[in-house]
């Protein structure tokens, strides 16, 4: 337990958006994932989850880890309702969605509030990704009362409240993380893929590939930072995170692109290049191949579910 306590505490957890959501006829998401963590509580209707269409019960919430294509189907699916691709359900969100703000629906098939959070070990790592763990679904009083909480004060003008976001955020991620170690959820992965948070050399690798996303992140470089030779430190890094360190370094510069594209205004070539490509092209094929959808299209999506 005292290993769990390092690293809640090396956590930076940071709200990002949320909204309450009413979906106004069923359908299916086959290829939903965020670029960071969310979670939803399912106040009424119905939503399956899953490959294997997990069933989600009203009052319970569904944490969906970091970039985890997690399937959703929302209301009574059948033949005749629609399936559609992430990059689909762009262009039609609103037809589907009806958000903060939006009339009264009298028969929604299902009534979410959800909420994208960031939860990195050291500001680095993503935890639940780093986990391998699926999405699942959980009865928590806490994590409930926290996610009501979080939307509330993100809906009111009142003074102090991104202060009390931040604060409540931070709890309901802690309770997730008590939920999952007091009921022995994914033990097997929880056991292999929280001990690499411990080595301080992969730590200080993290950081140095973090903190120099536009240059150049050869494996020399890594080797210099690791301290270990050139030809070893790739089995080094694979062997502690299961990823290899380019793969895993593009995946960091993919996400900070979205960062980018979520938080500035910046042009897709300046994106580009502050994330370490030189060559704008390649930079939007490798981006679509990783997300799925054009960077443009991401910086749309990426606003859509903002309050």
């Amino acid at each position: 337990m005292e290993d769990y306590n390092k690293i809640i505490e090396s956590l930076g957890i940071k709200y990002l958006k949320s909204n309450n959501i009413k979906v106004s006829t069923p359908f299916s998401l086959k290829d939903y994932e965020e670029t960071e963590n969310a979670i939803l509580i399912l106040k009424k209707g119905t939503i399956h989850f899953g490959k294997d269409k997990e069933l989600l019960k009203e009052g319970h919430a569904l944490l969906i880890p970091a970039n985890r294509m997690t399937p959703l189907s929302f209301g009574m699916v059948d033949e005749k309702a629609p399936e559609l691709s992430l990059e689909e359900f762009g262009f039609k969100q609103s037809e589907y969605f009806k958000t903060a703000g939006a009339e009264d629906l009298s028969n929604v098939v299902a009534d979410f509030t959800m909420i994208v959070f960031e939860t990195k070990v050291f500001d680095t790592v993503n935890f639940f990704t780093a986990l391998d763990i699926p999405a699942f679904s959980l009865e928590n009083v806490a994590v409930n009362s926290a996610i009501y909480d979080v939307i509330t004060e993100n809906q009111k003008a009142r003074a102090g409240n991104q202060r009390v976001i931040k604060l409540k955020t931070e709890f309901m991620v802690i309770e997730v993380i008590r939920h999952i170690l007091e009921k022995r959820l994914f033990v097997e992965q929880m056991a292999t893929n929280s001990t690499y948070f411990k080595d301080p050399r992969l730590i200080k690798l993290f950081k140095y590939i973090k903190d120099n996303l536009s240059g150049e992140l050869t494996n020399k470089a890594l080797s210099d930072i690791a301290d270990v030779s050139e030809d070893y430190v790739g089995q080094y890094f694979k062997t502690l995170t299961g990823i290899n360190p380019q793969d895993y370094i593009e995946y960091q510069r993919m996400e900070f692109a979205v960062k980018l594209l979520r938080t500035t205004k910046m042009s897709i070539r300046d994106i580009g290049k502050n994330c370490g490509y030189k060559d704008t092209a390649y930079f939007c094929r490798r981006f679509k191949m990783m997300y799925g959808i054009p960077a443009g299209k991401m910086r749309k999506r990426e606003t859509l579910m903002n309050v």
